[in-house]
């Protein structure tokens, strides 16, 4: 990225542009990449200590990203007591009714293919049994250590595999409570901003020991964790360039990765660019047109990534819309989910991911394993193919909206037949200079506007 684009924003990250992926030389990886792109749709997972508060994630510790990150901090002034206070959080993280089994079952239910779970946000909470450091879901400061489910990484990773998920670390380069990141007595002071509190160039033998903690970490959780598909690295700062140079050669730790234990295993790192993001990663928002590089858009079911106690969760049919344009458009969808702090899902956030299952179960075909076919996306209809069968995904905004007898299909190429995917019932159309006019059998247009109505159209 440019070094006048910031990485973050308001907590939300830029992506990189198509033209700065680098396609993979690699046979494996590049195999990985089309698996990748059949996967459609995955679940994110944001869960940490910082759940017991229901505020945002980590972010609140950086002074410089206060503007923003403390708008709900209401409680105090002082923010070096506010830091003291979230960095004790992992002292009353007790999560007793967390069941990985459950997510599981809700995660298959819901027609998600992976998932991407925090083993470590930026505040460097670990959420497996590192030995690296004691602030982990395992040290002794945190009741929950004792708990039969306390290396919650892998519990998680096992319940999630065993339902037939594939894995995504998600894993923060940065680390605001490692001492080698945000060091004392540094040149900074109590002013921290999200980089580390001193210039590696000025200190470099600080820079290695930080560097050599991360592969370390890194390497846990490639080699003690079964099967990995993807290291999936945020904290696009820590980067070669940018602000100050932050080059934690992380090429270094992939392709040792590769070579002992993950040799299939792809890297999403993101707002980089480089050989090491095999796919570029938009956050809470859309690309306003195809891309023709492997992608992932990570949205929130909810408002927010972290649990938040008043949340309101996307229905099924603001899903499915949101699904369908970015498989569209080429990309893979990860729907995030922050675990309550007890360890449930919340309710409101289960009956989203079932509904969204119901409706894939019928639809999937249309999605998972698809490839973008054009006109695309056009605000009512998604295109999709898989070889010789294009399928249009016609969407309806809301249930009031009206079912024509006759739907315009603005695709122009030519079709052998049109069936509707519900019922297999074949359709009469004809057509005309701008495309296909698709005439509704009389079944289907009672009721209330369904969330779309999927044809499935023969070209050969």
């Amino acid at each position: 990225m440019s070094e006048t684009v910031h990485e973050v924003e308001n907590g939300v990250h830029n992506y990189s542009s198509e033209s700065e992926w680098v396609k993979p030389t690699d046979p494996v990886t590049v195999e990985r990449l089309e698996w990748f792109q059949d996967q459609k749709l995955a679940l994110m997972m944001h869960w940490g200590p910082y759940s017991q508060i229901g505020m945002v994630e980590s972010w609140t510790l950086s002074d410089e990203d206060g503007d923003w990150a403390r708008n709900d901090v209401d409680w105090t002034d002082d923010y070096e007591e506010m830091k003291r206070e979230y960095f004790a959080l992992n002292k009353t993280f007790n999560p007793i009714r967390f069941e990985p089994e459950k997510w599981a079952e809700v995660a298959a239910e819901g027609g998600f293919k992976y998932l991407i779970f925090t083993t470590k946000h930026h505040d460097g909470f670990c959420m497996w049994d590192t030995h690296t450091t004691d602030y982990r879901i395992t040290g002794k400061d945190t009741p929950f250590h004792a708990h039969r489910y306390a290396d919650i990484c892998k519990n998680v990773f096992d319940a999630f595999r065993d339902k037939g998920l594939a894995i995504a670390t998600y894993f923060s380069k940065a680390d605001w409570n490692t001492p080698y990141y945000w060091a004392p007595g540094m040149e900074r002071g109590r002013h921290m901003w999200r980089g580390p509190s001193y210039n590696p160039a000025e200190h470099p033998s600080m820079w290695e020991k930080f560097v050599q903690f991360t592969h370390e970490q890194i390497m846990e959780l490639m080699t003690r964790y079964g099967r990995i598909d993807i290291l999936w690295l945020d904290a696009g700062w820590v980067r070669d360039g940018g602000k100050v140079n932050q080059d934690i050669r992380l090429g270094e730790v992939v392709e040792r990765a590769r070579q002992t234990s993950q040799p299939w295993l792809l890297s999403a790192d993101r707002t980089v660019g480089g050989a090491y993001e095999n796919y570029v990663t938009p956050e809470q928002t859309i690309p306003d047109r195809p891309l023709h590089v492997p992608w992932e858009s990570c949205i929130t079911i909810g408002t927010s990534f972290s649990f938040g106690f008043e949340d309101k969760y996307k229905s099924a049919r603001q899903l499915v819309h949101i699904l369908m344009e970015v498989v569209a458009k080429g990309g893979n969808l990860a729907l995030n989910v922050g675990p309550q702090p007890d360890g449930r899902l919340p309710k409101g956030a289960v009956k989203s991911m079932k509904d969204l299952g119901a409706w894939m179960k019928v639809y999937g075909e249309a999605v998972y394993g698809t490839r973008i076919c054009a006109p695309y996306y056009t605000g009512d209809c998604a295109f999709t193919r898989k070889g010789d069968t294009v399928y249009c995904t016609y969407l309806y905004a809301n249930e009031n909206s009206p079912v024509s007898g006759q739907i315009r299909i603005p695709y122009t190429e030519a079709v052998t037949g049109i069936e509707l995917v519900d019922t297999g019932e074949s359709v009469f159309y004809t057509r005309d200079q701008e495309g296909i006019i698709v005439h509704l059998p009389e079944n289907q247009l009672n009721g209330a506007a369904p969330i779309a109505h999927v044809f499935r159209m023969a070209t050969k």
